[in-house]
């Protein structure tokens, strides 16, 4: 069994990274294999609207949204985190939001289970949770819940003083590996 977690940070280290860590921690304890994709570093172009993928199965793009197809459709669970940017999730989630829908038409995604991440100093989780479970929901991809909120902030680490933030995401990675069981 394998959980992805995907940290949709344009910064590297950062609190949405830490939570969706701890989440993964949390699906290794409980057996699962688990792996972090980091966007920070990787090349996604947003998608051209062209829909050659409705009637291929591919997207004509060609950048790292390739490796990120591969270890969506190898994953059990999909552990989908972001950072809030003017009150949602960041542009590098919404690229592989709106590229995945190569995925879509066969749902290929189907019956995986998913758990939502969003960090915020304030305002936004919620809008951005709402988008990242609406992607679940589009792929039939089973969520946990409504996800977990991070109140972390600009400054990096400063997840780690949110105790009650730490210990949600790592028993949603536990339930992620009960689910799947």
């Amino acid at each position: 069994m394998k959980i992805l977690g995907i940290v949709c940070s344009p910064r590297s280290k950062a609190n949405t990274e830490i939570l969706v860590k701890e989440s993964l921690e949390g699906a290794k304890e409980a057996g699962a294999d688990i792996e972090l994709l980091t966007v920070n570093d990787k090349e996604i172009k947003p998608c051209d609207g062209c829909r050659a993928c409705v009637a291929s199965g591919e997207c004509h793009i060609k950048d790292d949204m390739q490796v990120v197809y591969d270890k969506l459709l190898e994953a059990d669970g999909i552990i989908l985190g972001s950072p809030v940017y003017f009150w949602t999730v960041t542009a590098q989630a919404k690229a592989i939001i709106d590229r995945s829908y190569a995925l879509y038409h066969e749902f290929r995604l189907r019956d995986k289970i998913g758990g939502a991440i969003a960090v915020a100093t304030n305002r936004g989780r919620f809008n951005a949770l709402t988008e990242i479970n609406n992607f679940f929901l589009g792929h039939k991809i089973i969520p946990i819940g409504l996800g977990i909120e991070g109140r972390g902030g600009r400054e990096k680490e400063k997840i780690r003083e949110e105790i009650d933030a730490l210990r949600k995401a790592r028993a949603m990675g536990k339930e992620m590996v009960e689910r799947i069981r």
